[in-house]
C-alpha cells in the first residue's frame, strides 16, 4: 500500500511538473495556425447556420405608434387621369434640356400650391465632371410646425440610367393629392434629383450644410429635421407597364440600414394591404427555402460590403435618415395607382410618428422579406475572423522572446553533480519541481525598432495606391481607359515590390529571425485591430476583407526564416552570451526557395489586385469602370471600400510577401 501511495505521488508530481514545462516547450508554438484556421472555419460555418429557422426571426413591427395598413386610402379615381397626363408632360420632357425640364416640373409643382426650388451641383472625381440640377418642393403640414418632415423622391434617371417617366409623375400626381389633405403633422418634402446618387447626395449634403459652396448651391428652402425618405423607381413609358412585385432596396452607403422598421412598414403595407408581393436583394422568385435564404444574405453582404449607393435613398442614410426605394419589377396586374396607394399609407404611418424611428434594428441581415437576423446573433462570425490574426501574431511575439537552444526538462533528481553537467536550473512553483535549461530561462532582448519601421512604412506606402485611384487625371470620357491602364501598372508594381523590398530590406539591415517574426507579428495584430473594429461598423466589409485575407494567418508559420544550426555555438548559448545578431536567415520554414517561390506566387493570386481582376472577370465587369465608381463614391459619398482595402488589407498582404520574395531569394 505505501509502495502504490508512492507511486502515484511520484505520478502526480511527474505531471505537475509536464505542465509546468509546457509553458516554455516550443513544439505548443505549432498549434496556433490551427487555431486560427479553426476560428476562420467557425466563422464561417457560424454565417451558413444563419438561414436556419433555429437562427433567424420572423420581422415584426417594434414602433406601436406607426400603425401600418391602418387607414384607407383615397389615392384613385379622377387621380388616375392626372397621373396620365402628367406622364406625358414628363415623355414631353425626355429630350429638353436640363433648365427647360427643371423649370417645367417646378411649375407644375407651383400650380399645386407648393413652394417650389432648384439647386445646381457638380462633382469632379476619377476623371469624371458629374453635374445636374435638382428640383423640390415643400408641403407644409397644415397641423405640423415645420420641425419634422419627410422626403418622397422620384429620380429623373434610375439606377440603370433609364427615363423614370412613371416614377416623376407619381410623386408630381401625389404632390397634388396630398396638398388637399389637412391630415399632415409633418412636412413633406418632393425631390426630383437629376440622377439616382451625386444629385440626391448633393441635395442631402446641403440640406444639412454639409456641402462645399464652390461646387454644391444652397438650399434656398429647407424644413425640418428629416425623418424618413421614399424614393420611387418606376421607368415605364408613357403608355405604361403593370408590375408583379416590389423590390424594396434598402442598402446604404458604407453599410449603414435603415431602422428595420420602415423595411417591416412597407412590406406589410404592400402585401397585408395592396396584395403586392416584396422581393429584395434582386431574388424575383424567393422560395423561403435555405438555399434562397443563403443566397439572399449573401447577396445583401456583399452589397454592403461594397458599400456603394444602391438607390436614391442612400444618400440619406448616413445622415440618420431613414430611407428605402421602392423599385416596380415583373410583370403583373399591379399598376401606378396600387404603387400610389402603397406610398400614401405609408406616408400616413410616418405621419403618426411621434419621434425618430429607434425601437427596432438599425443592424441586421435579411435573407427574405420577412425574415432577419440581428447583430446579436451574426456578430461573431466576423470576430472570430477578426481573432485568428490576433491568435498567429501572439503566437509570433512569444516565439521572438525564445532563445534558440531547446529546454533540458525533467523531474528532478538529487544528483547535483548531473545537474551542474547539463547546466540546468531547479525551478520550483506550486509544490512542482522541474530541471530546465539555464538558456532556456535566459531573458532574450525584443529588437523592435525596425519592425516598426518597416510595418510603419508598409503602410504609409498604402496611401499613395489610394491617391492613385482617387485622383486619377483623365480627358472626359476616358476615366476607365486611363484607369486600366493605372490599375495594370499598379498590379505589376505589386508583384515586383516585395522581392525589390525583400533585398533592400535584407542587404542593409541584414535583420534576424526575430526581427522577422516581430515584423509579422506586429502586421497580423493591426490587421486583427483593424477588422474586430471595422465589423461594428460595417459587418459585411470586415467579413469579405477577413476571409479573403486568411491565408496571411498561415504564411508566417510556413516561411519565418529560423538560424541555421550550425551557425552559433552551444557553448555561447550556455555561456549566456548575446546571440541575436548571429541569428541571420539562412533557412526557411519550409525548407527551400523553390517552395518559397511557390508560395509567392499563390499569394501573388491571393493579393488584392489578383482578386480584383478575378473579381471583375466573373461578374464581366470592367476594372477601370469599377475604380473609377469606387473614386467617384469616395469623392462625392465617403464610401470606405477603397480605403480599406489598400488601408489595411494591402500593407498586411505586402508584409506577408515580403517574408516569401526573402525566402525564395535565399537571403
Amino acid at each position: 500500500m505505501r509502495r502504490g501511495s508512492n507511486w502515484r505521488k511520484e505520478g502526480a508530481i511527474c505531471g505537475r511538473t509536464a505542465l509546468l514545462a509546457l509553458r516554455r516547450d516550443p513544439r505548443i508554438l505549432r498549434l496556433p495556425p490551427y487555431v486560427s484556421a479553426l476560428c476562420i472555419l467557425i466563422g464561417v460555418g457560424w454565417l451558413l447556420l444563419l438561414p436556419l429557422n433555429e437562427y433567424s426571426r420572423h420581422t415584426y413591427v417594434s414602433e406601436n405608434a406607426i400603425l401600418p395598413g391602418q387607414v384607407h386610402t383615397y389615392f384613385g379615381g379622377s387621380e388616375h387621369n392626372i397621373f396620365r397626363a402628367y406622364r406625358h408632360e414628363v415623355a414631353g420632357l425626355a429630350e429638353s434640356s436640363e433648365e427647360e425640364r427643371v423649370g417645367k416640373l417646378g411649375d407644375i409643382f407651383r400650380s399645386s400650391g407648393l413652394k417650389v426650388a432648384a439647386q445646381k451641383y457638380e462633382y469632379t472625381a476619377a476623371g469624371r465632371n458629374t453635374t445636374g440640377k435638382n428640383v423640390y418642393a415643400i408641403l407644409q403640414g397644415p397641423r405640423a410646425d415645420a420641425t419634422e418632415a419627410v422626403v418622397l423622391i422620384a429620380a429623373w434617371r434610375n439606377m440603370d440610367g433609364v427615363l423614370n417617366q412613371s416614377g416623376v409623375a407619381l410623386v408630381l400626381t401625389l404632390a397634388r393629392y396630398f396638398k388637399r389633405w389637412s391630415v399632415w403633422s409633418k412636412d413633406i418634402i418632393f425631390l426630383i434629383p437629376s440622377d439616382s446618387t451625386a444629385g440626391p447626395q448633393a441635395w442631402v449634403d446641403a440640406y444639412h450644410s454639409g456641402h462645399d459652396p464652390e461646387t454644391i448651391e444652397s438650399l434656398p428652402l429647407k424644413s425640418g429635421a428629416l425623418q424618413a425618405a421614399v424614393a420611387v423607381d418606376y421607368p415605364a413609358g408613357p403608355w405604361g407597364h403593370r408590375f408583379d412585385k416590389l423590390h424594396i432596396i434598402y442598402d446604404g452607403i458604407n453599410g449603414q440600414l435603415p431602422n428595420l422598421d420602415l423595411f417591416n412598414t412597407a412590406v406589410s403595407i404592400a402585401r397585408g394591404q395592396m396584395g403586392i408581393g416584396c422581393t429584395i436583394q434582386r431574388m424575383w422568385n424567393h422560395g423561403d427555402i435555405y438555399s434562397e435564404r443563403l443566397q439572399t444574405m449573401l447577396r445583401g453582404m456583399l452589397s454592403a460590403g461594397l458599400g456603394h449607393a444602391t438607390g436614391p435613398h442612400s444618400s440619406f442614410i448616413p445622415y440618420h435618415v431613414d430611407a428605402i426605394t421602392l423599385q416596380t419589377v415583373g410583370d403583373g396586374w399591379h399598376d401606378e395607382m396600387s404603387l400610389g396607394r402603397t406610398v400614401e399609407s405609408l406616408f400616413r404611418s410616418l405621419n403618426n410618428l411621434l419621434e425618430h424611428l429607434h425601437q427596432s434594428f438599425f443592424l441586421y441581415l435579411l435573407m427574405h422579406a420577412n425574415r432577419f437576423v440581428s447583430i446579436g446573433t451574426y456578430l461573431p462570425s466576423a470576430m472570430l475572423v477578426a481573432v485568428s490574426f490576433t491568435i498567429a501574431s501572439i503566437a509570433l511575439w512569444v516565439q521572438s522572446g525564445r532563445p534558440t537552444e531547446k529546454a533540458t526538462v525533467g523531474v528532478w533528481h538529487s544528483d547535483e553533480a548531473d545537474a551542474k553537467k547539463q547546466d540546468v536550473t531547479v525551478v520550483e512553483q506550486d509544490g512542482m519541481t522541474a530541471l530546465i535549461s539555464t538558456a532556456e530561462l535566459k531573458v532574450v532582448e525584443r529588437h523592435m525598432l525596425l519592425p516598426i519601421a518597416f510595418v510603419s512604412a508598409a503602410h504609409f506606402l498604402s496611401l499613395l495606391p489610394l491617391y492613385i485611384f482617387t485622383h486619377a487625371s483623365a480627358t472626359p470620357g476616358n476615366a476607365s481607359q486611363t484607369l486600366t491602364t493605372t490599375f495594370y501598372a499598379f498590379a505589376a508594381s505589386t508583384a515586383l515590390l516585395p522581392a525589390l523590398s525583400a533585398v533592400a530590406l535584407f542587404r542593409l539591415f541584414a535583420p534576424t529571425s526575430q526581427q522577422w517574426a516581430l515584423t509579422a507579428c506586429f502586421s497580423l495584430l493591426l490587421l486583427g485591430l483593424f477588422l474586430s473594429a471595422l465589423a461594428t461598423l460595417n459587418f459585411s466589409l470586415a467579413i469579405l476583407v477577413g476571409v479573403l485575407a486568411s491565408p496571411l494567418c498561415l504564411v508566417p508559420a510556413l516561411i519565418t526564416p529560423t538560424p541555421s544550426r550550425t551557425s552559433v555555438p552551444s557553448a555561447s548559448v550556455a555561456a549566456g552570451a548575446d546571440t541575436s545578431s548571429s541569428h541571420r536567415t539562412t533557412s526557411t520554414g519550409i525548407g527551400g526557395s523553390v517552395a518559397n517561390v511557390t508560395l509567392y506566387v499563390l499569394l501573388l493570386a491571393a493579393s488584392p489586385p489578383a482578386l480584383l481582376l478575378a473579381a471583375c472577370h466573373y461578374w464581366n465587369a470592367n476594372v477601370g469602370a469599377v475604380l473609377a465608381a469606387a473614386g467617384t463614391a469616395w469623392h462625392m459619398q465617403g464610401a470606405w471600400t477603397g480605403v480599406v482595402v489598400c488601408l489595411v488589407w494591402w500593407p498586411a498582404w505586402f508584409v506577408a510577401a515580403v517574408g516569401v520574395a526573402a525566402g525564395g531569394l535565399g537571403l
